[in-house]
């Protein structure tokens, strides 16, 4: 049995399912979907085609699933679609997808949205990342499972972000960050791994293998698609694959001070 505030409104054709909450003055649109032991507090707002999964908490003056900020958006049929078990804090806005993006932004499961972020329209974010406050996602990026970033972080749209990278706060980010890494700075580019989370997750081995392979790829001055289709084939890590593909994929390139030898 569901708890409704008698102040909220909530449109004809909205689908609540079982024991969710919903806060004084919360509006609930006609397309919305919501599922079983989900709570919704006081002044959230969600609207559009927007799907929302099982045991999620979304708290005070949330924006979800209003019209992307899109010059070309036209009223598409666009939809917005949330897992399970995320947390989603005060002020966060979540937009719906574009047609030129696929038309669907979807957030994954386990995830935490510090107050005020922001994800733009086709953004696709995977499972159990942290977004810290006022982390801010342009349109089309897409950020693997277990990233973290940093507060008042902005990325650029069409930023890929593999899984287990950290950016770090205040950073300002433009191009892709491979799996297992750490970036940082304005622009921000890559400082090693990211330790701390590997070590929570990951083997010493993979990690020990990933450490050699980080120190070929970005420390020893060799051409980073060489070296990483090079790895690709040599490795037995499924991990250092994984991060091989990853560059060799990547479209808008990787943040990196590639050292420069001197002749004396």
């Amino acid at each position: 049995m569901s708890n409704i505030h008698p102040t909220a409104i909530i449109e004809d054709g909205a689908i609540l399912g079982e024991n969710v909450s919903v806060g004084p003055f919360a509006y609930i649109g006609a397309q919305v979907t919501i599922g079983d032991d989900t709570s919704i507090a006081s002044h959230a707002v969600i609207e559009g085609r927007t799907s929302i999964g099982k045991n999620n908490r979304i708290f005070s003056h949330t924006a979800i699933g209003t019209i992307p900020q899109d010059l070309k958006f036209s009223g598409e049929d666009v939809e917005l679609i949330i897992g399970d078990n995320n947390t989603i804090r005060e002020f966060t806005l979540l937009n719906p997808g574009t047609k030129g993006g696929g038309s669907v932004t979807r957030i994954g499961n386990g995830n935490l949205l510090m107050g005020y972020v922001h994800l733009g329209h086709d953004v696709i974010l995977g499972d159990n990342c942290i977004l810290a406050n006022a982390a801010t996602l342009a349109g089309h990026v897409e950020l693997g499972n277990n990233v973290v970033i940093g507060g008042l972080t902005p990325i650029h749209q069409f930023v890929h972000i593999g899984d287990f990278a950290m950016i770090g706060g205040a950073s300002a980010l433009a191009q892709d960050i491979p799996p297992y890494c750490l970036a940082e700075g304005n622009r921000a580019t890559l400082r090693g791994l990211n330790l701390t989370g590997l070590r929570r997750h990951i083997e010493r081995n993979e990690i020990n293998a990933l450490k050699a392979a980080y120190r070929e790829l970005f420390e020893e001055g060799q051409a980073l698609q060489d070296v990483a289709q090079r790895l690709f084939e040599e490795s037995s890590s499924e991990k250092v694959k994984h991060l091989c593909t990853f560059i060799k994929t990547s479209k808008r390139g990787i943040p990196f001070t590639r050292k420069i030898e001197t002749r004396g």
